[in-house]
């Protein structure tokens, strides 16, 4: 290696800070967030149907729309674990959209609990294979409003958290 060029171990000149992420806009890395959450979260919540942990599965999406029975196998749940991923950057727009600028855990807690409620009180009668709420098991809905609680509160810090940083380095940008 000669003098005049030194890199560090990720293969960045010196001088160069790490500037990860920095090259997309954030309305984009908060729809890559709501598309990461909607899989992570999704593919949890197929783990807790596959352990009789609730009677609902991915592909609850997919009942209204689709024929076949190949909806009804687990290729019919990647299926809507993938569904999920892509109705879940919308989420996340709406989320950025509103609440980016709140960085309390708590609003994450209150998004995901209402996102919940939008599914099994106003949605639920466009997904026919899903009991109303009264219905369901009570493990079920515990089940179920742990997940979206546990979606809600990661869309939110991860939104607010790099909000906060937006904001921290326009503060010390300005400063300087």
């Amino acid at each position: 290696m000669t003098d005049d060029y030194q890199s560090n171990s990720a293969g960045i000149e010196d001088g160069q800070d790490d500037k990860q992420g920095e090259g997309l806009p954030f309305i984009a890395r908060a729809m890559i967030t709501g598309f990461a959450g909607g899989i992570f979260w999704s593919l949890i919540g197929y783990l807790a149907y596959v352990l009789n942990m609730t009677e609902i599965s991915p592909n609850m999406l997919l009942q209204p729309f689709l024929l076949g029975d190949w909806k009804n196998g687990p290729i019919g749940n990647f299926a809507g674990v993938l569904v999920i991923g892509f109705l879940s950057v919308g989420t996340a727009l709406v989320y950025f959209l509103v609440l980016k600028r709140f960085s309390s855990i708590f609003v994450g807690m209150a998004f995901g609990a209402a996102l919940w409620a939008l599914v099994f009180f106003l949605l639920n009668p466009i997904f026919p294979n899903v009991k109303t709420v009264f219905e369901l098991e009570r493990l079920t809905t515990i089940t179920t409003i742990c997940l979206y609680i546990l979606y809600g509160v990661f869309i939110g810090y991860s939104i607010s958290f790099e909000q906060n940083e937006l904001q921290s380095k326009k503060k010390g940008s300005a400063s300087t």
